[in-house]
């Protein structure tokens, strides 16, 4: 492949600018490829560049993958300075993906990818949760794949993610995924089924703190909890007890509802409560109100951490476990809404694992563009195929790049 180049105009014979080639391509070549050399025709970076490259077009199934890029074979080749006649069929990608790739190798390239950048991966708030790739469920074969990913909310960037055997849970996994990543300065935030004590002492004594959701599976953690936050009973002749509470209120109104989050911490069972580390318990109200009715619901929860007041007060809580929630708009609902994860067929574990870390690429690139929504980006890159070219190949001075400084994703 050269090493030089002038980008096409994929939608016209207009030529662009010239650059090195370089950038997503680079980091696949490093990848080590599963295949013999006999009767390859195309390199492994080759076809997940294109696989890419289609997904930032609008395209989410090998099937349309294929006959995105079919369409489009003439003026790719020009452009990455092929010398063969013809792009590879939608059975090269399907066997590509499930036996050409080594999914660990995959993982860990498409991280070091997005946080090529100095400034990139250095978020502190880490969430990890699960997804279960509905699409790979074959009928009388086992399970479908389930996976457990670490990721940071704030940049988009998915730092690991594993696959939970069939013979164990989220929990049982959750220490495999931690020890790959480097936890200093991180603060943990995950669901019910991570509040256990071991897991607590890993991540402190990795440098981390933790931010725990406490519910039924400790129902003795959750009463003292839940306990400490009730009103106090006036008794004739007795005061009231004294309490250290802090609270932050938060409102939003969106979707035809108004939301109302009230938190409250305190730190009065630091040394009742039998649990590593514990420096904070906090309660957190959600009122829903539907704006047509006027209906509400509200909903209490309870929780723990190891950041003490001074390093997170109330406020600071209140915005870090909101966060832990946007992981299921950000990555999980895109993914399935948007790239159509659950409803692509995948009947190899390997093929399903390498799509998902895909899908994790394309939302991470769109992100950090700066991209408010995931649909908006890939109908742009649709009409603009050159400026995902671009975006793919490191040219960020391109005049195709639509500027998105200053703009968030929600």
């Amino acid at each position: 492949m050269q090493c030089t180049t002038a980008i096409p105009d994929l939608t016209n014979e207009a030529q662009g600018i010239v650059f090195d080639l370089g950038g997503l391509y680079a980091y696949f070549e490093k990848l080590s490829d599963k295949r013999r050399a006999q009767g390859k025709r195309y390199t492994l970076a080759l076809v997940l560049l294109l696989i890419v490259l289609a997904k930032l077009c609008g395209e989410d199934r090998p099937y349309g993958i294929a006959q995105w890029v079919t369409a489009r074979t003439r003026r790719l080749i020009a452009f990455l300075g092929l010398s063969c006649r013809r792009l590879p069929s939608l059975n090269t990608y399907r066997r590509v993906l499930q036996q050409a790739v080594d999914v660990a190798q995959l993982q860990e390239t498409v991280k070091r990818f997005l946080c090529r950048d100095a400034s990139a991966g250095h978020s502190v708030l880490l969430t990890i949760d699960g997804k279960t790739l509905r699409g790979s469920l074959v009928p009388r074969q086992g399970q479908a794949v389930h996976l457990l990913a670490a990721y940071l909310p704030e940049e988009g960037i998915v730092l690991m993610q594993i696959a939970v055997a069939s013979q164990e849970n989220e929990f049982s996994a959750v220490p495999r995924l931690l020890q790959c990543l480097d936890l200093r300065g991180k603060i943990v935030l995950g669901d019910a089924i991570f509040t256990q004590r071991q897991l607590s002492l890993q991540i402190v004594q990795a440098g981390a703190d933790y931010i725990w959701i406490a519910k039924d599976n400790q129902p003795r953690l959750r009463e003292a909890i839940a306990q400490l936050f009730q009103p106090p009973r006036r008794t004739p002749g007795w005061g009231i007890p004294a309490h250290d509470f802090q609270r932050a209120r938060e409102q939003n109104k969106g979707h035809g509802r108004l939301e109302e989050r009230i938190l409250t911490s305190s730190a009065l069972l630091n040394d009742y409560l039998d649990w590593p580390y514990v420096a904070q318990v906090f309660k957190l109200e959600r009122r829903r109100t539907r704006l047509k009715d006027g209906t509400s619901c509200t909903e209490v929860i309870y929780g723990l951490t190891s950041l003490s007041r001074q390093q997170a007060d109330a406020a600071r809580l209140l915005t870090l476990v909101r966060d832990y929630w946007s992981m299921e708009n950000s990555l999980h609902y895109r993914r399935d809404t948007t790239l159509r994860e659950d409803a692509t067929r995948m009947t190899h574990p390997a093929l399903a694992q390498a799509i998902a870390i895909l899908n994790n690429l394309v939302i991470g690139l769109v992100i950090q563009q700066g991209w408010p929504y995931l649909p908006e980006a890939r109908r742009y890159y649709d009409a603009n195929p050159q400026a995902a070219l671009a975006l793919l190949l490191q040219q960020p001075s391109s005049p195709w790049n639509k500027p998105c400084q200053g703009r968030r994703i929600t």
